[in-house]
């Protein structure tokens, strides 16, 4: 009877190993199925029209006497405040910077050289506006101050005119939202192709907005872009 039950306590390890290791290959496999993904990227882009301008007019203004500089950038500068004024911009708008004199033979880097005009003016008077259409359609009648004598400094990189859009956190939710749609149908698309089925998010990465002028004729209009990484399982 010893021997019988040994062979069948022996009979029984075997199989319980077998059922054990059985089980713990099962569970290795099923484990692996659901670690697989794939991760998809999902784009959302925005035109939008820019909602506040930054507009900066400089002129400047050279002479010899420096009290005549000064009247005459004074008079240049209440033209163009009368100027913005009649184009419908408010007080309120409107940013006037002190004029800056440069004393062409106090520079120690001059040279010696004789020069015109021992004396330049420059000034600054800026505007911050929502008025966007407005700064668009007054900016080309600047010049019918230029023919009244007042010289404007090129349009160059600190003299551009910018324009800016600021309610981004307004569509953000949408567009975090088709970025989202369009990550799954690709993720979709892909596990048709693999003959699988699309399981549930694994993680996710937002990704950053970026605002840019669509292009460099018309900065008044906004690309807004957001792209998202989303890894989902894939079940069979």
């Amino acid at each position: 009877m010893n021997g019988k039950n040994a062979l069948i306590l022996g009979i029984s390890i075997v199989v319980g190993l077998a059922s054990l290791g059985y089980l713990l290959g099962s569970s290795i496999v099923k484990f692996r199925a659901f670690e697989r993904s794939v991760t998809v990227k999902g784009l959302s882009e925005r035109e939008v029209p820019a909602d506040i301008a930054l507009w900066p007019i400089t002129f400047t203004r050279a002479d010899n006497d420096l009290s005549a500089l000064y009247a005459g950038i004074e008079k240049d500068r209440q033209a163009v405040v009368s100027f913005l004024a009649n184009a419908g911009f408010e007080s309120k708008e409107i940013t006037v910077n002190a004029p800056v004199i440069t004393d062409k033979l106090a520079q120690q880097y001059g040279g010696g050289e004789r020069v015109k005009f021992r004396y330049v003016a420059r000034q600054s008077i800026t505007v911050y506006t929502k008025k966007v259409q407005r700064v668009r359609k007054a900016i080309p009648y600047l010049a019918d101050l230029g023919k009244k004598g007042i010289v404007f400094v090129g349009n160059d990189y600190e003299n551009r005119t910018e324009y800016l859009f600021s309610g981004l956190n307004a569509v953000k939710p949408s567009m975090i939202e088709e970025a989202t749609r369009n990550a799954r149908k690709v993720a979709e698309k892909f596990a048709k192709d693999s003959q699988s089925r699309l399981g549930k998010i694994k993680r996710a990465r937002q990704g950053q907005f970026s605002i840019a002028d669509r292009d460099s004729h018309t900065p008044y209009i906004k690309k807004i872009r957001v792209v998202s990484t989303i890894e989902y399982y894939l079940n069979d």
